[in-house]
């Protein structure tokens, strides 16, 4: 009923340009947009800023190609356990970082907009605003759609913390910019951006601090995981400081420092760089998402039903904006749904399928799971058995010279029905 007064309270264009009109070029906005055009629908796809999002330019792709640059790093240091001889590492830091942007150059043709234009995508940059249940306006321009998909993705999120305005913060899409090695790099949260930037940074020789309030790293995997990884994060010469608030950030003539509180009382911790990574937040801003009534959940991301229609019919969401997993494979994942269901929900429409998203961290070694872990089996009440097999007698680990770590595998009780796996290794 709230749906037909939303669409009510507008006047239907006479005439459509288009068939659907995506907002954001990132992982979900491109597939749904080659979704349509793959099936000769015409579509237009708005980005305000760069195509390809933050995969591409500041999230999968320059954070892989850092942690390979400082893999290679850790790898040429224990030259001596491959009976090699010892080979001194010196990191050239600029080369490092230009490589990173070597890599976002050549890759950046697969989301070119020369590349979607030939597919059939009308390719518009710009900011777009939802005017109508069915317009949108870009440069001036007003474009009719028979349905929208926002695709705006998500950005680090930056807490409000007293003095950290005042301080030449990082964040994981600025973090790329930098030529400079931090000689004393502190890293603000130790979730899956925190884990892998905090250990390649420290791969390529900054002494690292990595804070979180948590009372562990790695807080969405299981406690057997995030006490095996902090003691690899340790060894790798990491501090890895839980169970920290940060309270306020100034500078004086000892250099920059953060001042946290713990049980134990407040602790200092001084640093030349912080990189700050406590989460990601909904680009849901100058859309005008609120004059239509598009709301919101507790977490600030568009909220969509089961078949990531929001509030207004005509008008979906997907990605990291609407979550609830902000995965670049997740992504498009749900880009199929809402343009298969844009275009054809007259017909049928499909739900969204949740039932195996695999995470994956990629520290060395890497963490991944999929399915349930134990985790999510105690929150969800749900019975399980464990069988755990250690990595320290896999033939191909100890070959490698990496024999640590685990697989884990849960399954119904008295069943071999699998219910989730977590590998760490």
């Amino acid at each position: 009923v709230q749906s037909r007064r939303v669409l009510a309270a507008y006047d239907r264009p006479k005439r459509f340009d288009t068939n659907v009109v995506v907002i954001g070029a990132g992982s979900a906005g491109l597939v749904a947009a080659l979704i349509a055009a793959t099936v000769k629908a015409k579509v237009t796809l708005i980005e305000r800023h760069r195509m390809g999002g933050d995969c591409l330019n500041t999230g999968c792709v320059p954070s892989k190609s850092l942690i390979r640059s400082a893999s290679v790093a850790r790898t040429a240091r224990r030259a001596e356990e491959f009976g090699l001889a010892p080979m001194p590492v010196e990191v050239n830091f600029p080369k490092v970082m230009e490589r990173v942007q070597g890599v976002i150059r050549t890759i950046e043709p697969h989301d070119s907009v020369e590349r979607f234009t030939g597919l059939g995508v009308d390719c518009v940059q710009g900011d777009a605003r939802i005017i109508s249940p069915w317009e949108v306006e870009v440069n001036g321009q007003r474009i009719a759609a028979r349905n929208i998909i926002i695709a705006s993705g998500a950005r680090p999120r930056v807490p409000d913390v007293e003095g950290l305005q005042d301080i030449d913060y990082l964040t994981s899409d600025t973090v790329w910019d930098i030529r400079e090695q931090p000689r004393r790099l502190l890293v603000l949260g130790a979730g899956p951006i925190g884990c892998e930037l905090a250990q390649a940074f420290a791969g390529l020789g900054s002494e690292v601090t990595l804070v979180t309030r948590n009372q562990r790293i790695m807080p969405a995997e299981d406690e057997a995981v995030s006490t095996f990884m902090q003691g690899v994060l340790e060894r790798d010469g990491i501090a890895v400081c839980a169970g920290l608030s940060a309270q306020r950030f100034g500078q004086d003539d000892a250099g920059q420092y953060g001042v946290f509180t713990a049980q134990e009382g407040e602790q200092t911790l001084q640093f030349d760089r912080l990189l700050v990574a406590v989460g990601r937040q909904a680009n849901v801003e100058g859309m005008g998402l609120e004059a239509l009534g598009i709301t919101l959940d507790d977490a600030g991301r568009i909220k969509v039903d089961d078949y990531l229609a929001t509030s207004v019919p005509t008008i979906a969401a997907c990605g990291d904006v609407a979550g609830p997993y902000l995965f670049t494979h997740m992504a498009s994942h749900q880009a199929w749904y809402a343009a298969v269901n844009a275009l054809f929900g007259r017909f049928r429409r499909f739900r969204v399928d949740y039932s195996v998203v695999p995470w994956a961290t990629f520290t060395d070694p890497e963490v991944a799971h999929v399915g349930l872990n134990e985790l999510a089996a105690a929150r969800d009440g749900i019975a399980y058995e464990v069988t755990r097999y250690e990595l320290e007698g896999h033939d191909r680990a100890l070959a490698e010279g990496e024999a640590h770590g685990f697989v884990k595998v849960l399954t119904r009780p008295g069943s071999d029905r699998i219910l989730g796996a977590t590998i760490v290794g």
